[in-house]
């Protein structure tokens, strides 16, 4: 089982900076990918960014530019530095790793942290 635990977010103004970080615990094997979502008020949980088990890694088109996702050597720790804040950028990241074994996928959450900018 894997546990992820996210921390960096907060209240900061249009325009400014934040780096996210998600520490995972536990055993990781099969790794697909680790990345984060985000949920906007009142909207679906959508993809930010993600870095596959190989380094590749994918944005969403709004946040390209903007936003470096990056993991750590260990595999443990997947980062996400926000620059250029934008009020639609106020949402609850979570940070996902995904999993194959057995023919099977699995996606492990983080509890999300509250990201919130004020124009």
């Amino acid at each position: 089982q894997v546990q992820l635990a996210e921390s960096g977010g907060g209240l900061v103004q249009a325009g400014g900076s934040l780096r996210l970080s998600c520490a995972a615990s536990g055993v990781i094997s099969g790794l697909i990918h680790m990345g984060w979502f985000r949920q906007p008020p009142g909207k679906q949980r959508e993809l930010v960014a993600l870095v596959t088990a190989g380094g590749t890694t994918n944005y969403v088109d709004s946040v390209k530019g903007r936003f470096t996702i990056s993991r750590d050597n260990a595999g443990n720790t997947v980062s996400l530095e926000i620059h250029s804040l934008k009020y639609e950028d106020t949402a609850v990241y979570y940070c996902n790793v995904r999993t194959s074994g057995t023919g099977l996928m699995n996606d492990f959450w983080g509890q999300g942290t509250q990201v919130t900018v004020s124009s």
